[in-house]
Formats: C-alpha cells, structure tokens, sequence
C-alpha cells in the first residue's frame, strides 16, 4: 500500500524557508507514535524529471535524530513546485512517509532594501528617502514598502 508503515510514525510539522536568496532551511517534528529509534531523511527535487537531492546537512536533536536540513546554493524557480520527500527507518516497525509540493518563491523570506540613504535639508521639514531593491530570485517582484518616520 501507498501509506505502508505504523499510523502516527510519519513526521508532523513540516515546514521550509529560503533566506539570504540561495539557503533553505527545513525543520520537522518527528511523528508522535515513531519508535525511539526513528530517523528520518529528507528528500527534494524541482520536478520529477530532475534528480532527487538528500539533504546536505542535517540539522539533530539532543538524541542525534534528524529533525531538519540545511540546503545551500538553491536556485528558486518560479512556476514550479518543488517536491519534498521524507521518510524513515526503525527496526521497530516501518515508518510512514511524508511528502509535499512547495513552490519555493512563496516561502522566500525577502532581504531588506539596499543602501538607505536619508538627506534632509536643514531649513525644510523635509527629507530624501532612497534605497535599492533587495536581492532575490524575483528581478520582476513588484515591491512596497513602508517606512516609519521617528522624531527626536
């Protein structure tokens, strides 16, 4: 069967961000009827004709079970969800899988603007507030900002 393993052993909480435009980051809980001895391992590919990729970094609890990764130099793709995998082993019984589709620009955690430059002219109430575009995998992301102004 498709769900072959113990009810309840798959993990729980799965979730990914991408930072600093080319990091992931996933985490995971492991599932709350998994035998002691599970660990898991984490599996993703852009689309099911490019080659599945383990994850290059295990992130460990205090009991060196895998309960996330680290990916570097990820290329986001628009358009194309990525397909995650995570399964596990025991010599208890056998594991349920977990898996799930992520288009990864949706869990990218954007960089703040570049070069802030403020220049207020001394006898105006006003100032000129500039900056760049942040870094991302979206050159045509349309972006909005909002600034907040503190007098002292």
């Amino acid at each position: 069967p498709v769900f072959a393993g113990m009810n309840g052993s798959a993990i729980e909480n799965f979730s990914c961000v991408i930072y600093n435009v080319s990091l992931m980051n996933c985490t995971w809980q492991a599932g709350r009827d998994a035998p002691e001895d599970t660990q898991y391992f984490l599996y993703w590919q852009y689309s099911r004709y490019d080659d599945a990729m383990e994850c290059e970094l295990y992130i460990k609890d205090e009991n060196g079970r895998n309960m996330g990764c680290r990916f570097q130099n990820v290329t986001v793709r628009t358009g194309v969800a990525a397909y995650f995998l995570v399964n596990g082993s025991s010599n208890e019984s056998l594991i349920q899988f977990y898996d799930k589709y992520i288009k990864l620009y949706d869990i990218e955690i954007l960089t703040p603007p570049l070069n802030v430059t403020v220049n207020c002219i001394r006898d105006s109430s006003g100032c000129i507030i500039t900056w760049q575009p942040p870094v991302t995998t979206h050159p045509k992301k349309c972006f909005e900002y909002e600034i907040r102004i503190r007098n002292k």
